[in-house]
């Protein structure tokens, strides 16, 4: 990086910015061998929620910071953001050093840097930009919050507007403890000034840790300024433990249903349903109570998911009706006015508009044409143990209770089956299949066999 500036040039307009993320906490307090920045909010990894918070800067360049389980961070990393580099931490030393093992890839690159937590996934982006604004004003600037309780938060040391020094709770006088303005940890900077700075930072504190911290005092010990942009307490907090990553959970999904219902939708026992942080659901669209909506899934205006349905990785057009009791897999995708009653399950499978299957059904790897009905107990077999096969149900077709479709096979537009079949060879348009055991009565047979029963059980007792 270029050398430090004793004063740096007033900023007139926004610069590029490179987002740097940090990912390399071990999260000790969690008990978990999983990486921190993997366990999931509202079914997607905390890191991806601080990348996609990030990304309302639109950043010339994205950083992350690995070191425990990189492997398997890198590649969540990699998913959530493809353009993102991830550098590592070989040795946990600190918020300080972490950020500084971004400088080779910064290399070039003249703007300012804004550094995030994966652990923290509340940033609302308006407040990132707000940050970003504040550097028209101040060569450093930190984001903080107003604490109900300080506690271990790092305190914020004001004079007048003025940022003079952040200490971290350990290493505070009473005085300083009696601060309620707190440290958010996040911060910008120009990132050429930033590096200067972590790279003059000592190990003096209780922790012997590279604190990010100590670059507020160093730049005004450099005659630079430093400033505070504000934020809710709510948009700040972290997540450290099995605990904290449960009320997470709790305020995004308050935040996801409160969404909701401003854009339209009628929740009609809010607390009980569940979002993913990717669901969408048009305006009109009504959701009973216990519903959950896992990754992917995509809800029409106007379609009502009943009571106790789970659905993932499907697509639900206007108008449908999903459930109760149902439940939609990835690769679902259930067309308009078309509906999936309870105790049915549906993956890899279109279901045409105005077409039903009502009850305690399996649909897997199929197409339903439109208007088709499929009667209660129905299985589209698709597995042979080793391959997956294909069922395709055409247009106006009548599928009799407890039919059995062995894949692969092909009904016809018009058709129908018999109740209690075994569809082995497609059906033609039009035809009615009829593919099961002749009936036989055996005269007398059940009252003699009940008999028998009764006097065995009678002779084991005795």
């Amino acid at each position: 990086m270029a050398d430090l500036p004793q004063r740096s040039a007033p900023v007139t307009a926004q610069r590029p910015v490179a987002l740097i993320v940090l990912a390399a906490g071990a999260g000790t307090r969690m008990n978990s061998d999983l990486p921190k920045p993997l366990h999931e909010l509202g079914g997607r990894p905390l890191v991806a929620h601080a990348l996609a918070a990030g990304r309302a800067l639109d950043p010339e360049r994205v950083i992350v910071v690995t070191g425990h389980g990189a492997d398997a961070v890198e590649a969540a990393v990699a998913e959530a953001d493809p353009e993102a580099f991830c550098v590592r931490q070989e040795e946990q030393k600190g918020t300080g050093h972490a950020v500084l093992q971004a400088a080779p890839a910064l290399e070039g690159f003249d703007g300012d840097a804004v550094v995030l937590y994966a652990d923290t996934p509340f940033l609302a982006p308006e407040t990132i930009e707000r940050l970003r604004a504040a550097r028209m004003d101040h060569d450093v600037v930190v984001l903080g919050f107003e604490a109900a309780d300080p506690g271990r938060y790092g305190r914020l040391v004001m004079e007048g507007d003025a940022l003079m020094r952040i200490v971290e709770a350990k290493d505070a006088t009473t005085e300083e403890l009696a601060i309620t303005t707190c440290n958010s940890g996040v911060m910008a900077a120009n990132a050429a000034l930033l590096m200067g700075h972590l790279g003059r930072i000592a190990p003096q504190n209780a922790a012997g840790e590279y604190y990010l911290t100590d670059v507020v005092a160093l730049a005004r010990a450099a005659g630079q300024s430093a400033g505070v942009v504000l934020c809710s307490e709510d948009e700040t907090l972290g997540v450290d433990s099995r605990a904290g990553l449960a009320r997470a959970e709790a305020r995004f999904q308050a935040l996801c249903r409160s969404r909701a219902m401003e854009a339209g939708v009628t929740l009609t026992w809010p607390d009980s349903v569940v979002f993913s942080a990717d669901t969408v659901i048009g305006r009109d669209a009504v959701i009973e109570p216990h519903v959950v909506f896992g990754p992917g899934v995509t809800v029409e205006t106007g379609a009502r998911i009943r009571a106790f349905s789970h659905l993932e990785g499907c697509h639900v057009s206007q108008g449908a009706v999903i459930g109760p009791y149902a439940r939609l897999r990835p690769d679902a995708e259930i067309g308009n006015d078309a509906r999936i009653g309870n105790f049915v399950e549906v993956k890899a499978a279109s279901i045409g508009e105005g077409a039903k299957v009502n009850h305690l059904s399996y649909i897997g790897d199929a197409e339903i044409g439109a208007g088709s009905n499929v009667g209660a107990g129905t299985v589209t077999c698709n597995y042979d143990g080793v391959m997956k096969h294909r069922t395709v149900i055409g247009r106006d077709v009548f599928i009799g209770s407890d039919t059995m479709l062995v894949a692969p096979v092909t009904v016809g537009d018009g058709a129908m089956t018999a109740s209690g079949s075994v569809i082995t060879q497609d059906v033609p348009d039009g035809a009615l299949a009829l593919a099961r055991a002749r009936q036989i009565n055996k005269p007398g047979l059940a009252l003699r066999l009940m008999e028998r029963l009764r006097a065995l059980r009678k002779e084991r007792k005795g």
